[in-house]
């Protein structure tokens, strides 16, 4: 089968390349021929036979003349003209959607339409929502000024983007986020994709509010690597891996830690807020890790927490701690409470709120039989595998999965 996975971005640059990368490889790796389309950049590290990219643009440059050429970021001709190449050289079977709007812009969409068409054979239109983008102008639903979870564009009411300048705070850049949302809706063009693949049943419901997209949704999980199941002896600290951000909840776990000096608590990662872990004795700050290191802090924690104050999709983290042996503290909000198995593998404490997550934190510190038992308990909770996810993106492919708004593949 012939695979074409497009992404904007096609150099390591967060969760959703992450995914792009193992994905395609393990599709490759089975028999399959993947090739990719994104943007050209100096550090792509995948391609396409045809050699066909389009120009690099960043949208989040504070140089205005970034901004001259709306008519590239809502609709571009460029792209349906580069990826028309790849397209007619590589002949995919599958076009698998990432990451695609602004840069990309779902005009890509009718070009590959256009080519089944004329080809006269069928091209499945796949889309991994890696985000809230067919909903939500700025991904988010999230208003980066008040920093508070926002959802007044749902149901496609898109001028509030503008209004509450919801893209990076700029007018400009929100209104081209509205204007790019109100054309597509009027346009219907989302209708001419077959399958949304969302990572999580909160994410569904939100995309479902887009009537365009009704029978049209799978839920399936993000897949995780294979992990060697081992006990290693656990230490005391409460672990927290991610950016240290306002809305990953950064801010109110800092608090907690100071209303907690009793508990040690090692914080892996980076972000703006990170000078607000300095003078705070309990907190090990050992900044941002990878691999071994990782998997060694993430295996003798005690439990980790995930305080996010936004609406997370599929915290990659949340997954891996357990898989790894550690239960979960977690944030009521997103797609969180899916992931852990209440009050087996971990639990819940209110998003946002500084006094119950204080409470959650010293009751299962001091609680040392039920960190105990959670700990066993990790070891038997499933998720998918990336050979087993890819399995599950083959039935898809080839339409052996029917598409239900309320299905799970998980």
């Amino acid at each position: 089968m012939n695979i074409l996975m497009v992404n904007k971005f096609l150099y390591p640059n967060g969760g959703s390349e992450t995914y792009l990368f193992k994905v395609g490889a393990c599709l490759a790796s089975e028999g399959n021929q993947v090739e990719y389309f994104g943007m050209e950049h100096e550090d792509r590290i995948v391609g396409n036979r045809a050699g066909s990219y389009t120009a690099n643009i960043d949208f989040h440059s504070g140089k205005i003349s970034r901004l001259l050429y709306p008519f590239k970021i809502v609709y571009s001709v460029e792209a349906r003209r580069k990826i028309r190449k790849v397209l007619d050289d590589f002949k995919p079977d599958v076009v698998h959607l990432n990451n695609f709007n602004f840069q990309i812009t779902p005009s890509i969409l009718y070009e590959i339409k256009s080519f089944a068409k004329e080809h006269g054979k069928p091209v499945k239109i796949i889309y991994t929502a890696h985000d809230y983008q067919l909903v939500c102008p700025n991904h988010m639903l999230r208003n980066p000024i008040t920093h508070r979870n926002c959802e007044k564009c749902i149901g496609g009411r898109y001028v509030h983007c503008t209004m509450d300048q919801c893209i990076h705070g700029s007018t400009l850049r929100s209104f081209l986020g509205s204007v790019e949302a109100f054309l597509y809706k009027a346009l219907k063009t989302y209708r001419l994709i077959d399958t949304v693949i969302c990572p999580s049943f909160f994410l569904q419901e939100k995309i479902l509010t887009n009537p365009r997209l009704k029978g049209k949704t799978i839920v399936l999980h993000n897949p995780i690597d294979r992990v060697q199941q081992t006990e290693p002896a656990k230490e005391d600290y409460v672990l927290y891996i991610g950016r240290f951000s306002e809305e990953k909840g950064f801010r109110t776990l800092i608090d907690a830690c100071r209303h907690l000096p009793d508990i040690p608590f090692v914080f892996a990662g980076r972000g703006l807020l990170e000078a607000e872990t300095a003078g705070i004795h309990n907190i090990n700050n050992v900044g941002f890790q990878t691999g071994a290191a990782l998997e060694n802090l993430v295996r003798k924690a005690k439990f980790s927490v995930c305080p996010s104050e936004w609406y997370e999709n599929c915290p990659l983290s949340v997954m891996e701690s357990q898989m790894y042996g550690t239960p979960v503290l977690g944030a009521d909000i997103g797609g969180i409470p899916e992931l852990i198995d209440i009050g087996r593998t971990g639990e819940l404490f209110r998003s946002g709120d500084s006094g119950d997550l204080q409470e959650k934190i010293a009751d299962l510190w001091h609680d040392r039989e039920k960190c105990r038992i959670f700990a066993q308990n990790c070891q038997h909770l499933k998720f998918d595998f990336i050979d087993e996810y890819c399995g599950k993106l083959i039935d898809i492919y080839t339409g052996s999965t029917a598409k239900q708004p309320d299905m799970s593949l998980t």
